[in-house]
């Protein structure tokens, strides 16, 4: 498949660009021990290149005790032998380079490991040279926690330390102390963390938990929530005012933006959630002086694909002067797929077709989880097998991270073609049916579609870099249009069970998932049809 692009050469690399998901425990296992590495990815990197991609965001692999696999990270610079050695990543990195793939990587700023040298320092006592670099606090007089900010993962958000006598913060786990970003040295330190890496050939950055990075410096109550839709966590039953969200992370994002364009055309991509992020998204993103994109979570944790939901997305990027670039993602490492969480198994084979063309149809970046292409379903973990602490803690009531993170099937031999022996996960008996080689084999499979799709974006400027104006008059039928200079591309989509009617359509058909002509009348079910008009 071609990745070649068009007039969008004017424009970064990154805009439009379609970005691969790695989750590196889950992709390859090149050495035998069960867990996922670097060579693994540089192994299988040809299929990222084969499906189109323009690059690869790869998960953590930083030096980490595992308490929430990578995220809690105790070297900034290190690579956790699990997953190889810093040769292994520049050679990774080469090796995505002589394909053409970008190569982003995350950052994880809001929080480190309990088993940083920061922390370790910083915990000694309230006046070595790290004692501000973490946010502490003192107790109440009843020595209770400094306020009532609730943990993402559920419980208080504090944790006592005797040898300061004082509690720190910690928005994740308690093995993940909240860094304090308000500290310009702080700043400073992860600002060279970020060189460090720019400066090993990476094109770019997927900065975690971005707006957790800086908290109320009063420590004020978060308010309750009046009638909590959902309550698995006790972190569900307050607004999150107070923990994160703080205008002054502005200041620290244009310092970040600073850095990066030092080196040039580098990419920088914030994870923005909860539920400010419509209007956090907008803040980081504004104007050259801040972050490249931002995605949050529009679709992620969506219940179901619907022509609103679409909608939505849409107009809450619409153009306005100095907006930035969107991205959007179906699934990822902490979300159940969409296969299994959008439609049942009778509807998945076309409704997924749809689904990918509709990602590669949209204004922004897609970005495609690993294992999106095959179409996979959420694998069923059984309890005994989880790993993932937010699953465990919350069972059975979870977000199912372990069902996502499942390892990738590549064969049809014993271990799926993911390694040479039991994974740290269970490989899910409803994938094996799905593998890449089989799905490469068949030219009508859903891997060879996924090709397709992003072949059409990546010939065709107005999907890739162009305008969109939703065009359809508000009911089942979701149809918008793509612009580029001459170019119109009018995409129409059913994502209901029922036929729903066509308008007149006059132009080239790209592209249909079914049997569909300009001139029909009608859209069948889970169905799209992709129409060149000018």
């Amino acid at each position: 498949m071609s990745n070649a692009r068009t007039a969008c050469n004017d424009l970064p690399w990154w805009q439009g660009a379609v970005i691969y998901q790695v989750y590196p425990r889950s992709f390859r296992d090149s050495n035998g021990d069960g867990i996922g590495d670097i060579a693994g990815i540089t192994e299988k990197m040809e299929h990222i290149a084969d499906l189109g991609c323009d690059g690869l965001w790869v998960s953590p692999f930083f030096t980490s005790p595992m308490a929430d696999f990578g995220y809690d990270v105790a070297d900034y610079r290190g690579v956790d032998p699990i997953f190889g050695t810093i040769e292994d990543f520049d050679a990774m990195v080469a090796r995505a380079h002589a394909l053409g793939l970008k190569v982003i990587i995350d950052q994880v700023y809001s929080h480190t490991s309990i088993e940083h040298a920061w922390f370790e320092e910083s915990r000694q006592s309230r006046d070595n040279p790290k004692a501000d670099w973490y946010v502490w606090a003192d107790p109440k007089p009843d020595g209770s926690p400094p306020n009532n900010w609730q943990s993402v993962f559920g419980g208080a958000s504090w944790t006592w330390d005797a040898r300061r006598g004082q509690y720190y913060l910690h928005n994740f786990l308690k093995d993940q102390p909240d860094l304090n970003v308000h500290n310009a040295q702080v700043q400073d330190a992860l600002l060279e963390v970020a060189r460090f890496w720019l400066d090993r050939g990476v094109d770019g950055f997927r900065l975690d938990a971005l707006n957790f990075a800086m908290h109320d410096r009063a420590l004020t109550d978060n308010p309750p929530v009046e009638s909590p839709k959902q309550k698995t966590r006790s972190f569900d039953f307050q607004h999150h005012f107070h923990n994160q969200s703080q205008p002054e992370i502005l200041g620290f994002i244009e310092r970040i933006a600073g850095v990066m364009k030092d080196y040039g055309a580098r990419f920088t991509l914030a994870e923005v959630g909860g539920e400010q992020a419509a209007r956090e998204m907008k803040e980081f993103t504004h104007g050259d002086h801040r972050l490249n994109s931002a995605y949050g979570f529009d679709y992620l944790y969506a219940d179901a694909l619907t022509p609103d939901i679409v909608r939505t997305a849409i107009r809450s990027w619409s153009g306005e002067e100095g907006e930035g670039w969107p991205s959007w993602a179906f699934s990822n490492h902490d979300a159940p797929r969409f296969a299994s969480r959008w439609w049942d198994e009778a509807d998945r084979p076309q409704a997924v077709r749809t689904a990918l063309t509709l990602l590669m149809c949209l204004k922004g970046n897609a970005i495609l989880y690993q294992g999106e292409e095959l179409g996979l379903p959420q694998a069923e973990v059984p309890f005994e097998h989880l790993q993932d602490p937010e699953a465990i803690a919350n069972w059975p009531l979870t977000l199912g991270r372990d069902g996502a993170r499942t390892p990738m099937v590549w064969n049809d031999s014993d271990c799926a073609g993911f390694g040479s022996t039991q994974s740290w996960l269970p490989i899910a008996a409803p994938h094996r049916a799905h593998h890449v080689a089989a799905q490469e084999a068949n030219e009508g499979s859903i891997l060879n579609w996924t090709k397709k799709v992003i072949s059409l974006r990546n010939a065709n400027d107005a999907l890739r870099c162009g305008e969109i104006e939703i065009v359809d008059e508000g009911g089942d039928l979701l149809a918008f249009e793509r612009s580029k200079d001459h170019q119109r591309i009018r995409c129409y989509f059913n994502l209901t069970a029922e036929v729903v009617a066509l308008p007149d359509v006059a132009g080239t058909v790209l592209l249909a998932t079914g049997e569909v002509a300009a001139d029909q009348n009608e859209l069948p079910p889970y169905s799209a049809l992709i129409v060149e008009t000018q």
